[in-house]
């Protein structure tokens, strides 16, 4: 069964931080992130450029409009993610308790439904 694991966490937390620490919380993203590589589970995974390079797209009475940045203003913003091929949830759970991201943000799991692949081919969980 293929999960998403979304990475919500503070944007500015970052900001300031000693470049040391930074190095250090960099290697412990990449350390989980071969883990699950390992371990075989891992699909697929990405971090999100900084909230103000968002755009968000409505279309409303067939037009279509955009507007810079996010809709709501949330102390914690959407900053990546991962999706896994695991058994079940209580596997996809493990995986994401081990997150760095974890420790100071929080995580959202949700089974996929629909797969399209790039050549087209679509699958259902």
């Amino acid at each position: 069964m293929k999960y998403i694991i979304l990475i919500y966490g503070g944007e500015n937390a970052w900001h300031g931080m000693p470049e040391a620490q930074m190095q250090e919380e960099h290697a412990k993203w990449m350390m989980y992130t071969q883990d699950m590589v390992a371990a075989g589970v891992m699909v697929a995974g990405a971090s999100l450029k900084p909230i103000a390079t968002a755009t968000t797209v409505r279309v409303r009475g067939g037009k279509t409009g955009t507007t810079d940045g996010p809709f709501a203003e949330t102390k914690e913003q959407l900053g990546g993610y991962y999706v896994i091929d695991v058994p079940n949830l209580d596997d996809a759970v493990k995986w994401a308790a081990q997150c760095p991201g974890a420790l100071y943000g929080s995580l959202e799991i949700r089974p996929l439904g629909i797969i399209t692949s790039p050549d087209g081919a679509v699958s259902m969980q």
